[in-house]
Order: C-alpha cells, then structure tokens, then sequence
C-alpha cells in the first residue's frame, strides 16, 4: 500500500513537470517574499499562476528565462498611490512598472472616485500593465454629500455617507481611506471617521489614514487614528509615516512607540513609509483649514478682504518661524498651471523671479496670490534622514510611492514616483545596509498582500499569481532626483505580471496584463 502511494505520488509530479509551461525561470536566486533567505531555484508559470518552483526543474516552456545570478521575487505591491485621472493617459504606468510595481492600491489620503464598481469596471475595460485595488475615500464621499461645507453633518447626511462607502465596499473597494489635512476631511471629527470605518470593518476592510497631523501635533494624531481602529475594530494602516519640520526631527523615538504600544494591545496596526527626506501635497496646505471652505470662488473672496489676508500672512509666517526657518525655501513647486516655468523653483525664488522684496512676508503673499490662481501642486523639504531611517527599522512599516501615473517629462514631481523601491533596494539595503534584502523584499509583497487581503499575491508559491520581478541586487538604483525626476530605475531585469513577461532586458513592451483585485467580501 505504502509503495502504491509513493509511486501515485512520483507518477503525479512527473505529470506536473511535463505539463508545458508558459514560462520557465531558470537559475534564480528566489527570495519568496517570507523574510526567509534566498535559494536557488526554478519556476515555472502556466495560465497567469506559478505551477511549480523546484531546482532543476525539466519543464517544457514556450519561453525560458535565464536568471542566473539574479534575485527572482513577488512583484512588489504599492500600498499607496493616487493613480486616479491618470490611467487613460498612460495606461502602461511606466513609472511603476521600471520601479519593480505590479500592484497599486489607490484611492488613499480620502481621495477617489466614489462610485467604485464604475471605476473598478473602466479599470477593467482599459486594462493597464499593472493590477489595481481601490480604498474608498472619505473626503469625496463627504464632497457627494455636503460639498465642501465647514460643519457637521447632519443624521441624516451622515446615514448618506454610510450608504456610499457600504456600496463601495460590496463593489469591490479594500478599504476606506482618509485626508484629514484636506478639505473636507479637515472639518470632520473622530466619530465621523468611526462610523464610516465601521461600514468597511463590515466587509473585511482595512482603514488608511494621512492623519491629521505630522508634524507638532503627531502624538495626537495617531492616538486618533488609533482609536478609531479599535472603536471600528478595523485594521489601521497608517500613511507615509513620518516627521515633517526642523523642529520634530528625533521624534520617531516617541512614535514608532506608539504604534508598537498599540499592537501589543491587540490593534492590527502597521505604516508605510517612502524613502526620501521630503513630501509632496498642496500648497494649500500651508494655509489655515477655515479659509479653503466651499470652493475656489470662497477661497478667493476671503482672501480679498485685507484683515484676513493680514491673519493668513501671520499664520504662515508663525508655522515658518516653527520650522526656525527665515524664508519659504522649503516648498517647491511641482506642478503650477498657470505658469509651468516656475515648475521646479521654490516659493523663495519664485518670489524673487516675479521682482519682489527678498523677505518672508514677500514670500506669504506670493504663497496667496498662487492660491488666489488656483494653487499648486509641491515637494517640501523638511524631514531627517534619521527618522527615516529609524522608522524603516521598523519592521511592520510597508514602502509605498504616494505617488500618481507619472507622465514622462510633465511638471517636476517628487522623484518617489519613479524610484521608490530602487531606492530601498539600492541605497538602504546594499549602501548602508539599514535593514535586509530578504527583509526589504517582504516589506514590498507578503507584507502588503497580508494586510489589504490580496489572496494569492505577495509570495513565490505554487498556485499563487505569477507576479514576479528579477532584478540584479548589485546595481538596482533609483535615477529619479529632485531636480531631474522624469528618470526610471534601472536594475530590473524582467518583469512579469499575472504571468505575463512586461519588462525584456530591461525594457518596458506594450503588454497590460493587470487586472483589478477586489474585496473578497463583495463577492
């Protein structure tokens, strides 16, 4: 009886390595995504899934790929991306595709589109080279309701809100998200959050926060985001996780307590962070909340009045001296309409480039008069290398782009669009060796895939989704800069997603084999 198995057994996995793959990788180093260490090995790929990893596998294959002496593992998974707006325009997502990426969750910091099956479906339709999971967002879903109104809601309007995000979630959302340094989200208030998180928690959700603060009041935005995680009982991802301003640097001692404290207690609590020293939002965010209320043409008409443009002034003027800073060199434009020149300049030079006095108040009042234009999209520089470093110790903390799909050579955005992971793997993992490959990979599939529930994502096994990146861990580099940003990684080798190959040597083909990974409750 015993030998009838084993030969059962042998005459089954002769089957298997008979079966003619689609591809075959040959003579990689896997890392499988576990934290566990690398091993040679093959794997072989049929119908979009993995068949088989072994060594030395005798597999037929329409396609072999000789990956040896390079690194083979899962295709690395962005927590955090605003791809909305731009995926007709650049349906490869190159930027994501050349930094290692073939999974992007979107809708983050309270911002996307509410009716989420329709996006999901046009998602579908267009087809992009990456797959696509959404977070519903909250300041939109208050937007459909109340518009842009500094107030409560109402019962009523609240049940509203409610009713969009439960609809979201049995469409297929993983989640609701929240800005609350934007409008609307600013005005909300903690229970607000609660109630809608609760909907999500219903369906399996995660909650992901850009808290309402990052900087001197980041202690108490935290515990916010924490208590909202246990009063939903949902799983709490914190966003880019940081310290902004001059006068915070040092305190990631103080909160990468807090969250450690938090899971200890029984909250499923974890941050994602980006490699870099400076964050990327809107100018708006240097004015105070209640002048932004209800539209452009509101903005505008507080601003016109002197006394409040006196006040906005010395607001500005008192966050500046926090940062015990003398002039707006800090912000600098990204992406202003009006005039794309000043794209890449800071508020300091844009200031002296339009003929005014070099002087702090100078600067606020060129800040007011961009808003008064319609605002601009910017980088600020402000964060410790220190503290970036000290939260990427942290070992549930995911690395995530916070970025949209770039469009090559439009603007000058933040270079974390291009080059987040290149940067994990090259600087902090081969330079200064501030965590592990084998820990950094993790960091970048299994631990994301665990978090926002993407079944048969994230790791090198058999049955699981074909999304693989092979890479030469000796030269993986991020080439994107602050001043040259439109630059794609280098060090990729071969991409593949859902099995199919999308980076050849290195090279980016016209393949868009993603698909949209939805809530396994709204099924």
């Amino acid at each position: 009886m015993r030998f009838n198995l084993l030969f059962l057994l042998f005459f089954v996995g002769k089957l298997v390595l008979a079966q003619q793959a689609d591809v075959l990788i040959k003579h990689g180093k896997i890392i499988n995504g576990t934290g566990n260490s690398w091993f040679w090995g093959d794997i072989a790929i049929k119908d979009g899934k993995i068949l088989k990893i072994g060594t030395r596998l005798n597999c037929p294959a329409n396609r072999v790929i000789d990956a040896n002496g390079l690194m083979v593992a899962p295709g690395f998974i962005d927590v955090h991306t605003h791809i909305e707006n731009d995926e007709k325009k650049n349906p490869l997502a190159s930027n994501f595709i050349y930094d290692g990426v073939t999974t992007v969750i979107t809708g983050n910091c309270g911002l996307s589109e509410v009716n989420i099956g329709s996006y999901l479906n046009m998602i579908d339709s267009l087809k992009l080279s990456v797959n696509v999971a959404a977070l519903i967002g909250h300041n939109d879903v208050r937007k459909a309701v109340m518009g842009s109104a500094n107030r409560h809601p109402t019962e009523t309007e609240l049940q509203e809100m409610e009713l969009l995000v439960e609809k979201a979630m049995k469409d297929g959302a993983v989640g609701l998200s929240t800005g609350l340094i934007y409008i609307p989200g600013t005005y909300s208030t903690t229970n607000e959050i609660v109630r809608l998180a609760k909907i999500a928690a219903k369906y399996n959700g995660v909650y992901a926060s850009h808290m309402r603060d990052e900087g001197d009041e980041i202690v108490n935005a935290i515990e916010e985001t924490i208590k909202v995680g246990r009063e939903a009982n949902i799983p709490v991802e914190i966003s880019h996780f940081k310290l902004s301003g001059q006068q915070n640097w040092g305190r990631s001692s103080t909160t990468i307590p807090l969250i450690e404290k938090a899971r200890e207690q029984g909250l499923d609590v974890t941050i994602d962070q980006y490699p870099y020293t400076a964050s990327s939002t809107s100018l708006s965010t240097l004015l105070p909340d209640w002048v932004l209320a209800d539209g452009q043409d509101s903005i505008n008409a507080r601003l016109g009045k002197p006394s409040i443009r006196k006040e906005v002034k010395g607001y500005m003027l008192a966050k500046l001296n926090k940062r015990k800073l003398k002039n707006f060199s800090y912000p600098v434009v990204a992406s202003y309409k009006p005039d794309s020149s000043l794209n890449g300049k800071s508020i300091e030079q844009v200031n002296l480039i339009k003929g005014n006095k070099h002087t702090a108040i100078a600067e606020a009042e060129t800040i007011i008069q961009m808003m008064e234009q319609g605002g601009a999209g910017m980088v600020f520089h402000g964060m410790s290398d220190e503290d970036v470093k000290a939260i990427m110790r942290y070992p549930y903390n995911m690395f995530a782009s916070d970025a949209s799909i770039r469009i090559y050579k439009q603007g000058n955005p933040h270079p974390r669009g291009y080059g987040t992971n290149a940067r994990i793997l090259g600087k902090y993992v081969r330079e200064e060796k501030i965590i592990s490959l084998e820990e950094a990979i993790r960091r970048m599939t299994s631990l994301p895939a665990q978090k926002f529930r993407l079944n048969n994502r994230g790791l090198l096994y058999e049955g699981f989704a074909a999304d693989i990146v092979v890479f030469d861990e000796k030269t993986v580099k991020d080439a994107s800069t602050y001043n040259m940003p439109h630059q794609y990684s280098t060090g990729f080798k071969y991409i593949l997603v859902n099995g199919e190959i999308t980076v050849e040597n290195g090279i980016q083909n016209s393949s868009r084999n993603g698909i949209t990974i939805k809530n396994q409750q709204s099924k």
